[in-house]
């Protein structure tokens, strides 16, 4: 299943459910209407409240008639707990930036004041002069867990979206930590909505792909990740306690402009477009005010 937060030109905000194609929806109103079910009126409470199964069940022939490209799609989670990214958990991105892979998460945190829609524009101060990209699987936690296992940890997946991690590089650089060059407004693009795990059949081997304006920058698979999705959760998990709602961002694979030899940084008006195999695609242009 695929679940969309979504605004109509009418400003009105709702969410619903996707249908397989990506190409319709059908909104909670509607879902009501034809099942009887009173679904609630915050995604967070039918993501986790144990709606879906019902939904499901009752909701075999859903009627999706609303085309996507009437509404406008939004950050699939408002308000999640906590925003966990991963630093340099690709092999081939480790090695362009001459470093050796942590076997333990490196981790910083973004503020849910950056997310953005997944068609937003991501609009950078304009005395950042080395904006890049890093294309990322998101995990979207599904229960509330504390020591978790490896074996048990993706029990409590309960999906995953695309999560856009914009970073300023000059930023980063001078402050030697990843959170303030990572945290401004609308730097981090997710979505276009979150697909449930029994969608995807293996999140270790699915493809990353980043264009910008047209041209590929990162090719790659999630099976070039070096701590894995359920070693990520568990070793988190150990650490803190891990929420319903919460983000866990994995990592960006190689491709990303400041591992260049000459350095091609994001610049005023470009596309930036990332797909990932089974989660769909998000697309932003880049801004500078």
């Amino acid at each position: 299943m695929k679940i969309a937060r979504v605004r109509f030109k009418n400003s009105m905000e709702t969410y619903g459910i996707v249908s397989d194609d990506g190409k319709k929806i059908i909104t909670k109103e509607q879902i009501q209407e034809e099942t009887g079910i009173p679904i609630p009126p915050r995604i967070k409470e039918f993501l986790f409240g144990g709606w879906i199964p019902e939904v499901k069940e009752t909701g075999k022939d859903l009627k999706f008639e609303l085309p996507l490209s009437e509404v406008e799609l939004l950050a699939p989670l408002p308000n999640p707990p906590k925003i966990i990214c991963l630093a340099f958990n690709y092999y081939d991105h480790a090695r362009d930036a001459g470093l050796t892979p942590s076997e333990e998460p490196v981790i910083f945190l973004k503020p849910r004041t950056a997310l953005n829609s997944p068609c937003g524009d991501v609009i950078s101060p304009s005395y950042v002069k080395r904006l890049d990209y890093e294309a990322e699987i998101a995990v979207i936690i599904g229960s509330r867990i504390k020591k978790v296992t490896e074996e048990n940890s993706l029990d409590a997946v309960f999906g995953y979206m695309i999560f856009h991690d914009v970073s300023a590089r000059d930023i980063q650089f001078r402050d030697k930590q990843f959170t303030r060059g990572k945290s401004i407004d609308t730097f981090a693009p997710c979505g276009p909505w979150i697909t449930t795990k029994d969608e995807i059949s293996d999140p270790q081997n699915l493809r990353i792909t980043t264009k910008v304006n047209g041209e590929t920058r990162q090719n790659s698979s999630s099976s070039n990740m070096v701590i894995p999705i359920r070693k990520i959760i568990s070793s988190l998990s150990n650490l803190i306690t891990i929420e319903p709602g919460d983000i866990i961002s994995t990592g960006t694979p190689a491709g990303v402009a400041m591992s260049m030899k000459e350095p091609r940084y994001l610049k005023h008006d470009d596309i930036v477009e990332i797909s990932i195999e089974g989660l769909g695609t998000i697309q932003n242009r880049i801004l500078f005010n």
